[in-house]
């Protein structure tokens, strides 16, 4: 009898288990590597660089780096330590000029939005006062809006030239505008003065509240870097000591370079996730 009810349990299982969904699952691919550089070149501001372009500038960092630490020390191991700090040199360069670009443009947001609400309020049409954004803007915005005004002037398509600014713009506060913007033209109204007002005064204060926390931040962000290179600069300092330096080539110098770069790695990654602020995400992108 328990036989019995076991096999029409595990039929039962059997039965739910096949009457499921016969579709088979699919993944959504994520951005390829070559995606996700390019995207990080545009929110950096450097447009005259391609992601294959980046690649070959890391590996001839490498290259130079290793080439010029043997010949200062005459230690393989120590070398490759340092070409691989190189390597990634380039991309931290542009990282860095990522966050500069979305600082400056922060704080360059409400007074482009200042200057479309009086345009509207002048009479002007949502994309006139847009494209008067070329002219009239902030300096590092005019590139922008100028394409944007050439593409509506050649379409007419308001919501396929504003993907286009927002992908100009690589820009998380871009974004922002741009939906909002989006929004106020399928809705309509007369309140559209109202809400860029309204828009201009959160993005002041937003702006406002992460420059004093990215102020604070900066001492954390400096002691993990100050950390994290000082043991390798003393490493360096040490080439002039070329028997010190020649043990680090056996298999156990090369075992503790290797403890040491990955605690080192682990360190700066914890204290930068300590004092990292949120990073703001891009809006429908």
């Amino acid at each position: 009898m328990g036989a019995f009810l076991g096999l029409l349990l595990g039929a039962g299982l059997l039965l739910i288990w096949r009457s499921g969904p016969r579709a088979p699952s699919r993944r959504v691919a994520g951005p390829g590597w070559a995606s996700r550089r390019a995207e990080l070149l545009r929110q950096a501001g450097v447009e005259s660089v391609s992601a294959g372009q980046l690649l070959a500038l890391q590996a001839i960092s490498a290259l130079l780096a290793l080439l010029v630490v043997q010949l200062l020390t005459g230690t393989f191991a120590v070398a490759c330590c340092f070409a691989l700090f190189a390597f990634f040199g380039p991309v931290t360069v542009v990282r860095r000029m990522r966050q500069r670009r979305r600082v400056a443009l922060r704080e360059l947001w409400p007074e482009a939005i200042d200057n479309l609400a009086s345009a509207v309020r002048a009479g002007m049409s949502l994309p006139e006062g847009l494209a008067g954004l070329g002219t009239s803007g902030p300096l590092p915005l005019r590139p922008a809006f100028t394409r944007f005004a050439a593409g509506y002037r050649g379409s007419g398509r308001f919501a396929d030239c504003l993907d286009s600014l927002k992908r100009d713009l690589a820009d998380p506060v871009g974004d922002r505008v741009c939906e909002t913007l989006r929004v106020a033209r399928e809705v309509g109204g007369t309140d559209l003065g109202a809400v860029l007002r309204t828009l201009s005064e959160l993005l002041r204060v937003d702006a406002r509240t992460r420059a004093e926390l990215e102020t604070r931040q900066g001492w954390t962000v400096s002691a993990a870097r100050l950390a994290v290179a000082a043991p390798w600069l003393v490493l360096l300092l040490l080439g002039s000591q070329s028997t010190t330096l020649r043990s680090y080539d056996s298999s156990g110098g090369v075992l503790l370079l290797g403890i040491g770069g990955a605690v080192c790695l682990l360190a700066y990654r914890i204290m930068l996730r300590i004092g990292r602020l949120p990073e703001e995400p891009r809006v429908l992108r």
